[in-house]
């Protein structure tokens, strides 16, 4: 996903001398290209999220359209008050890429696990929040950011889905990934590939799973869901991410407020906890029930109720 990000990066600046990229101290191996073609584009501005975030509300104050990069809770969490207090509230042009989603750092430990984060930038007022599930959705919100005013969250993992069947991305919408009558998964990010390996464990059980995708948590598509709520009677939401505030947060309380009360659903993510194991992030799914395996096992378990 950071490949297909910078490279849609790279297209979209050679026609726009306002965009910036600033980056803290990362992008080593990965942005040299980028500052040797484009310098007044581009500023390291070193281990300084906070700084960062604050010149670049300066600079999209002043017609720029600006990038911010770096990993995990980077340049989300370390900056929140700059976020909300300098871009947010002033409605700034200013796009925050986290490059690590989830567990993607998992072998680093707890401080590079960014798993609150979508709950807590869904909740700022104004701010667009985005989860690809492939690499080809991040390249496409990549250029779309560029066209959109205000700040911007696009959270970038280390896994990719495979999207090669999946029905015409439209930008802000439900995707659908595959279809299915027995029950439906919605997921965000790259974990939806562990969705897609779990529908084909279970269809030599002949159950029959429908996938979606959700790039966009904010702003949400409540018409195709409450749609999708009505047509199936149970929905599963997974998400690399606490289930506080997330995507299953965000689905349960759309269903809520638009009367499908019939629909049962069951929310796949962190059980409210920090994980204290470190591990790379194929284990850390596993160890907290979120990959394919489980997945499949629950499925089973919710179709037999």
């Amino acid at each position: 996903m950071r490949d297909a990000f910078l490279s849609n990066l790279h297209s979209l600046v050679e026609d726009n001398s306002n965009l910036m990229l600033l980056t803290a101290d990362l992008g080593f191996g990965v942005f040299e290209t980028f500052e040797s073609t484009y310098p007044k584009q581009y500023l390291n501005v070193g281990v300084a999220e906070q700084a960062m975030t604050g010149l670049a509300t300066g600079l999209a104050l002043e017609g720029k359209i600006v990038f911010t990069y770096s990993i995990g809770n980077f340049p989300t969490l370390r900056c929140l008050e700059q976020i909300r207090n300098d871009a947010a509230y002033h409605d700034a042009n200013v796009n925050i890429i986290a490059s690590g989603g989830g567990f993607s750092y998992g072998q680093l430990g707890m401080s590079h696990h960014a798993t609150e984060d979508l709950s807590i930038m869904r909740s700022l007022p104004g701010v667009e929040v985005y989860a690809p599930c492939s690499s080809v959705e991040a390249g496409i919100i990549t250029k779309n950011l560029v066209s959109r005013n205000g700040v911007s969250y696009l959270r970038l993992d280390k896994t990719s889905a495979d999207d090669s069947s999946a029905e015409s991305f439209r930008f802000g919408k439900l995707r659908k990934y595959a279809a299915g009558c027995d029950v439906l998964v919605i997921a965000t990010g790259g974990i939806l590939g562990e969705a897609q390996a779990a529908r084909l464990d279970l269809a030599k059980e002949n159950i029959d799973v429908a996938i979606w995708g959700c790039h966009s948590i904010k702003p949400f598509d409540e018409e195709s869901l409450l749609e999708l709520a009505r047509e199936y009677s149970l929905i599963i939401t997974l998400e690399e991410h606490n289930i506080i505030g997330g995507l299953g947060s965000l689905v349960s309380e759309t269903i809520m407020d638009g009367g499908a009360t019939s629909v049962s659903l069951v929310r796949l993510g962190l059980k409210d906890t920090y994980s204290s194991v470190v591990g790379d992030q194929k284990y850390l799914r596993e160890h907290y029930n979120i990959d394919s395996k489980a997945i499949a096992a629950i499925i089973k378990s919710n179709l037999n109720k």
